[in-house]
């Protein structure tokens, strides 16, 4: 028998058992189930995730801006800032024929002068142009501004401690500094009321610019001596003062303005008189709330 050449053998094929086995079915099916429960698991934890976290806005501080009128460093008087011309000013304009009567009857007029001098009111004052004497606005901004009760004039702070531990904690949580003035051309301040010697420092008073408030009476003014005597600063003679920061000022703006539009009273122009209290709560720990609050006509 003849046996085949190498060369032209063909090699038969080698059979390979191509089939997945019971092993591979049970791993991929816990690989699925694995994914699967993550996925489930990540859309629970954002689902809780946006209920426990609340995302809000910041809001804006509100700040009340009360056009108070005022006549700022001009002296009191009668006239107002832009004066009308005078005869003695356009002296064109002037009538000879008055100018000669009034002559004619100065040595007439001279005997009763001195009675009529004390009667120089607005209309007499104002015959000339310069004979004003600044204007008839209060003090404060320049300005014709509206016919409202400045916030110095009708608000009234009433503090309520049982010493003097718990009254320095409720002035440091506004960050109000206490002040003596008088007897020297500077302002001394005492802060950090709660420290056992607080910060003293001074200052001029045309550089300040805050609110202040000034006591009526009562056993918490002494506190306020014995504060400003452990910073080191003499109150014999002197005025004390409160310093509200600017911040606490609006805040109070806003606490005032809130319970007036509860009583029906939304016009800045009817704001008699407001007196706060200070309790427990807010962010500070403690905040101002209106204990009384006092109305009028608003003017037109």
């Amino acid at each position: 028998m003849t046996s085949i050449p190498d060369s032209i053998r063909q090699e038969r094929p080698i059979e390979v058992d191509m089939h997945v086995s019971r092993y591979d079915q049970v791993a991929g099916m816990l690989i699925s189930l694995l994914i699967l429960i993550g996925c489930a698991v990540g859309i629970l934890f954002i689902i809780w995730l946006t209920m426990t976290l609340v995302f809000t806005q910041a809001a804006v501080p509100i700040k009340l801006i009360e056009n108070v009128a005022g006549r700022g460093d001009n002296p009191p008087g009668f006239e107002r800032d832009m004066l009308a011309p005078g005869m003695e000013e356009m002296p064109e304009l002037a009538e000879p024929e008055l100018e000669a009567a009034l002559e004619a009857v100065t040595d007439a007029a001279s005997s009763v002068a001195a009675s009529t001098d004390v009667l120089n009111t607005a209309s007499s004052v104002t015959s000339k142009g310069e004979g004003g004497r600044g204007d008839s606005r209060p003090p404060g901004p320049e300005g014709e501004g509206d016919d409202i009760i400045p916030r110095w004039e009708r608000w009234e702070v009433r503090w309520n401690s049982s010493g003097l531990s718990a009254y320095t904690k409720q002035l440091d949580a506004f960050g109000i500094v206490l002040g003596a003035a008088g007897g020297s051309p500077k302002v001394d301040y005492a802060s950090g009321l709660s420290k056992g010697t607080p910060t003293r420092s001074d200052g001029t008073s045309k550089d300040e610019k805050r609110l202040f408030m000034t006591w009526k009476g009562g056993t918490l003014e002494q506190f306020d001596r014995t504060l400003l005597g452990r910073a080191g600063i003499s109150t014999r003679g002197r005025i004390m003062f409160q310093f509200y920061p600017e911040e606490v000022e609006d805040e109070l703006a806003v606490t005032e303005m809130a319970n007036a539009v509860k009583a029906g009273h939304s016009n800045v122009k009817e704001f008699l008189k407001t007196i706060f209290g200070v309790r427990p709560g807010g962010r500070r720990g403690f905040e101002f709330f209106v204990e009384e609050q006092r109305f009028r006509v608003a003017p037109p």
